[in-house]
């Protein structure tokens, strides 16, 4: 007999956690024959097709009939959904707010292996009707001819979900005995979904900063808090990562470190400002004296940059990143070789005598020590590369970056603190 739900609609703050599993990990559906260099080499293709994601979302910012969110995602979470507790895998993304699931009936357009969700089996689901406040919460909904609600989601290479925008029971595994029941969450039923989709996990969890992200449709019962903890890329094969809602999602200690999310028109993205770096102890700004832009963001000219769990490298302005490179050139006494990838720009023969230099990253009253782990992946034999590359219509800090670090978002507060932290032990 399984657990009855424990609703957090009943009570305040309750704390439970949930696992985030890579899609490269042995319990990920995805195709577990590649070596685990194959495996970075794909990460790195869908870190660059994901930040082209969120050109064109910065682009579509203003659009009002449809919402183009980033794709691709890293990290998988299994959910159940209904009176018939409906389980799936769906991809947990902080750049995106509507959580939406495949449904049946439903056109085709891809192969797919994960099952279909029918909401007419559901007793819990309700159909949003079009001139509500809660489907005019919705970005990109429209009115079907039949009077519901509709939306309409676009990526980047042309993939869409579309179809009926409902209410419904969401139901989490957590690491309690009895798993996270959500009732009432706004959700997207998708019906015709095409593109390039996954054949395994049937939609997408919004954990954004958007009003119906599942994050916001939660609020006081988990104080407006989540956290997560992602282990290192080579650790995946033997442990998962964590996600921590409520109680459990607080950073405390003297380790911790916090920078406040910087407002934007673009509210689903985290947004942090980003002064500098320093290499080995020497502070690079992102801009200085001569060359800062009009100064908008407080006292020092900041860079808004977004963190994001999805995207594996992290991405600077050509200047920035310029500098950067540069000063890890200085750093490093070993000869530069060049990446069997063909994706990254500086990399080096991992050797006994390789000494890599400490990287900081400063943030808004924040500054957040990385260690080699950090900055540098191995993309093949022997070598190891730095895990940053130029982009100057994005700013990204990656997952690679985030790796080892309790990430807290506090929602009420608006802001996102670091602790280091050994995500391997639960």
């Amino acid at each position: 007999m399984s657990p009855s739900p424990l609703s957090l609609a009943k009570s305040d703050n309750l704390g439970f956690s949930v696992d985030l599993i890579h899609r490269d990990s042995p319990v990920s559906p995805y195709n577990h024959s590649l070596t685990p260099f194959e495996c970075i080499g794909i990460a790195l293709r869908r870190s660059s097709n994901r930040v082209n994601y969120f050109k064109l979302a910065s682009l579509s910012a203003q659009a009002v009939s449809t919402e183009v969110i980033a794709r691709d995602g890293q990290y998988l979470m299994k959910m159940a959904i209904g009176s018939t507790k409906f389980s799936f895998l769906a991809i947990a993304d902080t750049g995106s707010d509507l959580t939406w699931i495949r449904c049946s009936p439903s056109t085709w357009c891809y192969k797919r292996k994960a099952p279909l969700f029918n909401p007419k089996r559901s007793l819990s689901y309700e159909v949003i009707p079009c001139n509500s406040k809660k489907c005019k919460s919705v970005p990109g909904s429209f009115c079907s001819r039949n009077g519901t609600c509709s939306y309409l989601v676009m990526y980047g290479d042309k993939s869409f979900s579309h179809g009926i925008v409902g209410t419904e029971t969401v139901l989490l595994d957590s690491s309690a005995r009895k798993p996270a029941s959500l009732p009432g969450i706004i959700f997207g039923c998708g019906y015709h979904n095409r593109g390039t989709f996954s054949e395994s996990a049937s939609g997408i969890v919004g954990l954004g900063g958007g009003a119906i992200s599942l994050v916001s449709q939660m609020g006081s019962s988990i104080g407006g808090k989540f956290s997560y903890c992602l282990v290192p890329l080579l650790s995946q094969n033997t442990y998962s990562s964590r996600m921590h809602f409520g109680a459990k999602a607080k950073v405390v200690g003297k380790q911790v470190t916090t920078t406040p999310i910087i407002p934007t028109s673009m509210k689903t993205f985290y947004f942090l400002g980003l002064e500098g770096f320093s290499v080995a102890g020497r502070r690079l700004e992102i801009y200085d004296s001569s060359s800062s832009p009009t100064d908008t963001f407080g006292a020092f000219q900041k860079l808004p940059i977004i963190i994001d769990s999805g995207t594996t490298l992290t991405y600077l302005p050509s200047n920035a990143y310029n500098k950067l490179e540069l000063a890890v050139r200085e750093a490093v006494k070993s000869r530069p070789i060049g990446d069997p990838q063909n994706r990254l720009k500086l990399c080096y023969r991992y050797n006994k005598t390789l000494a890599l230099p400490i990287i900081v990253a400063h943030f808004t009253g924040a500054n957040l020590t990385l260690n080699p782990m950090n900055t540098f992946l191995p993309t093949g034999p022997g070598v190891l590369c730095l895990a940053f590359l130029p982009d100057d219509n994005v700013a990204i800090f990656g997952s690679v970056a985030q790796m080892n670090f309790l990430v807290g978002y506090d929602l009420a507060k608006k802001t996102v603190s670091f602790k280091p932290t050994d995500c391997t032990k639960k």
